[in-house]
């Protein structure tokens, strides 16, 4: 429980600039953030080839795909939950930002995808995504299912050394937030600099 409340304080601004303290005095590893804006292949249409389709587990223990969420406009971001700090800022600016459109919020899905499935079980992301909001969806899978659903989405991600974490690793990996069509399709990006203010004007446009 003690791990969750800090989870849930360290989408503020005041754990954020703990955290940029703990770096600064090497009492934490910040997972690597990666640009991937200029890599991902692109179709004829100009259209990233972002998205795909995926065979995962939700935060209750069910079997889902893609396919569960054709119609609905998606918010999809890829992390972990020990994530000290990149991962649950990202998703509370989802989260403010899906407040301030007030009732079209029900628009969009916002789904957070685990990249660290050796932690990350069903259990551990319902308690997780309940911080963000009661709309949030948690994804996890076999290692296999991960990859496939990371690399659908041209998503970074690797497991690398970590002292200082009691599981003895931690997770670099890209820090996007994708905004996909009714159909998966990619309509926009958002990335770890975005505010909560700027998504909800840009999300507005596709209502």
């Amino acid at each position: 429980m003690n791990r969750l409340l800090l989870v849930a304080t360290a989408a503020t601004a005041v754990v954020a600039l703990t955290a940029i303290g703990l770096l600064m005095t090497g009492g934490l590893r910040a997972p690597q953030v990666v640009d991937i804006s200029t890599s991902a292949p692109v179709r004829s249409t100009g259209v990233p080839n972002i998205g795909g389709p995926f065979e995962l587990v939700n935060q209750a223990g069910e079997p889902v795909t893609d396919a569960d969420f054709a119609g609905k406009k998606t918010l999809i971001y890829f992390g972990f939950t020990y994530c000290p700090d990149v991962c649950p800022t990202a998703l509370q600016v989802m989260s403010v930002a899906l407040e301030e459109l007030g009732d079209d919020a029900d628009a969009f899905t916002p789904i957070f995808v685990t990249v660290d499935p050796e932690r990350d079980d069903p259990e551990t992301m319902a308690a997780y995504v309940e911080h963000f909001g009661d709309n949030f969806i948690g994804l996890t899978g076999t290692p296999e299912q991960i990859e496939a659903a990371a690399k659908a989405y041209k998503v970074y991600y690797r497991k690398v050394e970590d002292a200082s974490s009691s599981a003895g690793y931690t997770m670099d990996h890209s820090s996007v937030v994708y905004l996909m069509s009714e159909d998966n399709t990619f309509l926009a990006n958002f990335t770890h600099e975005t505010r909560p203010d700027r998504m909800a004007a840009r999300l507005r446009r596709y209502l």
